[in-house]
């Protein structure tokens, strides 16, 4: 590599490196739902929200997996496709992508500097997703990208990506307790945000036939799908017995709003899915890792491992924020007696050590001297939190098998 490569390389990182100076800034990585501050922002921008045909997803866990088939099977169908999903493993480009190219740091870094200095300049205080949301859109719209397939942040009646005033399909995957602060503390109101992604006249596709759904579509005119699940294609790259549910949804959207599309496209489509670190298999290591990080996602990991690994002797690394149900989700991966480590990442949500061994004193510590043995026949497991694995896989120098 030349001394003009590497300079253009050094300065991209450095303009990169920038935006998520801007993006982690004291008071913009944080929670503040509703919709005032994204609407102010993107009318500015031209309401580039308003030029895309969209594909709205929402749900407590398998959204991400749902966005990431339906991109996949639309790519291999040579639509110009864009993806925005949450939240990212490694740079925040992970979350915004045409075909199968994340966003350039260097154009990454122009829309946040754009979008954050015309924030600046009209006093709107954008949170961290609020300014990732505005980018995405304002990016796909200067590309012409042809459908947008879109996962919402947190709920979805008051979620930034919610300024879609008309979408192509929405979706809703399965309904569980998360969040629940700030969606409510019943399934039924954790539904009911949910819902909100619902669009006058344009279809919705549910696996769950609950009453909210039912009563939410007939206030705003949306077209309810309840779908059954089919079976779990051999072709699909994602592992996971949860699968299944995703894959239904996506293929429900495909019937419903693709129906030129056949089944050979589909199929090659599921072959070349990517979505890191869902139930991903390192064979080398005997490793599996999995963002599971909430009670009903650690269930399904569980139920896969049973599945896919019956009889094999397994060892936990957990780590989880504080305002998880650290309880519930021990009491799944507990179960079996299995070797557990707990690590304390640098978020500063993270969850201590201390407060996981009061719930599981047998839970070991993973100090940083500390290195696991994977030659040892055991099956590891990395779950708990999104935000642990990064800087878990740099730990033990497993980053590598993880980045394109």
């Amino acid at each position: 590599m030349n001394n003009k490569c590497r300079s253009g390389i050094f300065a991209q990182q450095y303009v990169y490196e920038k935006a998520v100076k801007i993006l982690t800034s004291s008071g913009k990585f944080r929670v503040s739902l509703g919709l005032e501050r994204i609407e102010k922002i993107l009318d500015l921008l031209g309401n580039p929200q308003d030029r895309l045909s969209c594909i709205h997803v929402a749900g407590t866990n398998g959204k991400g997996s749902v966005c990431a088939i339906l991109a996949s099977i639309l790519n291999e169908e040579h639509k110009k496709v864009g993806l925005y999903t949450s939240p990212h493993i490694f740079k925040y480009t992970e979350r915004i992508k045409i075909g199968n190219d994340k966003i350039s740091d260097k154009n990454f870094a122009k829309y946040v500097f754009d979008i954050s200095n015309l924030a600046e300049q009209n006093n709107i205080d954008l949170t961290e997703f609020e300014i990732l949301t505005a980018v995405m859109f304002k990016y796909f719209a200067d590309e012409n990208v042809e459908v947008a397939v879109i996962e919402t942040g947190l709920g979805g009646r008051f979620d930034a990506t919610n300024v879609i005033k008309k979408s192509l399909c929405s979706v809703i995957t399965h309904i569980d307790y998360d969040h629940t602060d700030k969606l409510g503390t019943t399934l039924d109101k954790i539904a009911y945000e949910k819902a909100g992604i619902m669009k006058k006249d344009s279809p919705c596709i549910v696996l769950e036939g609950r009453e909210v759904f039912y009563d939410v579509a007939s206030d705003v005119g949306a077209l309810l799908e309840v779908i059954s699940p089919v079976q779990l294609s051999n072709n699909l790259s994602l592992k996971g017995t949860y699968q299944q549910e995703n894959l239904s949804l996506a293929l429900a959207v495909i019937e419903k709003i693709f129906p030129q599309i056949d089944q050979t496209t589909i199929e090659h489509g599921l072959k070349k899915v990517k979505h890191p670190c869902r139930f991903q298999y390192i064979k080398e290591k005997k490793l599996i890792v999995d963002g599971a990080h909430n009670p009903n996602g650690i269930m399904s990991l569980v139920e896969s491992l049973d599945f896919y690994y019956p009889n094999t002797e397994r060892r936990f690394i957990f780590g989880c924020l504080k305002n998880k149900d650290s309880e519930k989700m021990l009491k799944y991966i507990t179960q079996n007696n299995d070797e557990i480590y707990f690590y304390h990442f640098k978020h500063t949500n993270s969850n201590s050590i201390e407060d996981l061994q009061k719930i599981y004193p047998a839970g070991k510590k993973l100090l940083n001297s500390q290195q696991i043995d994977f030659t040892d026949g055991k099956l590891t497991v990395i779950c708990g939190s999104f935000y642990m694995i990064e800087e878990l896989l740099d730990f033990l120098g497993l980053s590598t098998y993880f980045l394109e």
